[in-house]
């Protein structure tokens, strides 16, 4: 057939089957997953629907258990920078990783923001949420996350952020790895008797940390451990104070390692509670059940959250329980 029948044959092919090629092109039926064709929302923490022309590319986060969870989806290479505290070994579980990015963020002003040119900025509703308003007056894309502090808020996190970044797929998957590691952890304290299960009482630089209902609180409850804190009814805003520490009387102390990349001195912090005569009769003292976290698990709020239970696990039990070493739940290409 020459040319010209070619295009008859062609022009003949049925209006209702070019319907429904089309309908397959754009809804990615069959072979590998398609990219996003067109537009798509998603509705934030704060309520906002932020609107994507198409993915993402350039991608900014304000804290870092965001840069956790960005990174638990896409390449490094998308981030335009990352939190100054992770490549500091003491904060972070992601210290390989920020090496390889060249900008470190604290708190950028509106004006650093700007100059790198992000595709969407993700920051913590609570925290930040002054700072959102401000970007999105001057026409930056915002995603507000709230910050997990359990196994469900971890699970909406993730979904939200692989949503905006148009990688609803990975998010699932991502949910899945985390979902997997929780379950071989819990297998693992299943096998611990309640009558040998220890109390824990964390002493952190925010005083507020271990109360009832918080990260701490969840990460305690995966663990297998009594939270000292929330037994004697330490709420949300409530600080801890060497009265507490007394009332609780734990048979393991957490102490904190943070040190601000080696220009805080934490071990005088710390020799303000261990040296204290008044608290000399604390279980945990009196025994040197002393232990010290890797903070980059403990207070990180992503999907990794689960080995800052795993650590708390390993610094109660020992070697009953594997100690977390470099890891980082990712599904990233």
């Amino acid at each position: 057939m020459d040319r010209k029948g070619d295009m008859m044959q062609i022009q003949r092919v049925p209006a209702l089957v070019l319907c429904v090629m089309l309908l397959l092109a754009v809804l990615g039926c069959g072979g590998a997953p398609a990219e996003r064709v067109g537009s798509y929302e998603v509705t934030d923490a704060q309520g906002h629907v932020v609107t994507f022309e198409k993915k993402p590319v350039r991608v900014l986060n304000y804290a870092l258990w965001l840069d956790d969870v960005v990174l638990g989806l896409v390449p490094s290479e998308r981030l335009v920078g990352i939190d100054h505290l992770a490549d500091d070994p003491n904060s972070s579980n992601i210290v390989g990783i920020a090496e390889q990015i060249p900008v470190k963020l604290n708190q950028p002003s509106a004006e650093q923001v700007m100059a790198l040119r992000p595709d969407v900025v993700f920051l913590d509703a609570g925290r930040d949420a002054a700072v959102a308003e401000s970007l999105r007056d001057l026409g930056i894309r915002v995603v507000a996350c709230e910050k997990p502090r359990s196994a469900d808020e971890v699970r909406a996190a993730v979904r939200l952020v692989a949503a905006a970044l148009g990688e609803e797929e990975k998010g699932g998957a991502l949910i899945a790895a985390y979902d997997a590691a929780c379950q071989t952890l819990a297998d693992r304290v299943a096998a611990i008797p309640p009558a040998e299960r220890k109390t824990v009482l964390v002493i952190s630089m925010s005083p507020t940390f271990g109360n009832r209902g918080g990260l701490f609180d969840h990460l305690c409850t995966m663990a297998g451990v009594v939270n000292g804190a929330a037994e004697i009814g330490l709420e949300e805003g409530q600080s801890l104070t060497k009265e507490h520490i007394l009332a609780v009387n734990p048979d393991v102390l957490i102490v904190p390692v943070w040190n601000d990349h080696g220009s805080y001195d934490i071990d005088k912090f710390n020799r303000e509670y261990l040296d204290d005569p008044a608290l000399q009769t604390v279980q945990a003292i009196r025994t040197q059940q002393i232990v010290r976290p890797h903070e980059g698990y403990i207070y990180n709020a992503s999907q990794d959250m689960v080995f800052g239970a795993q650590d708390i696990a390993h610094l109660a039990y020992g070697n009953l329980i594997e100690q977390p070493v470099g890891r980082h739940l990712t599904v990233a290409e």
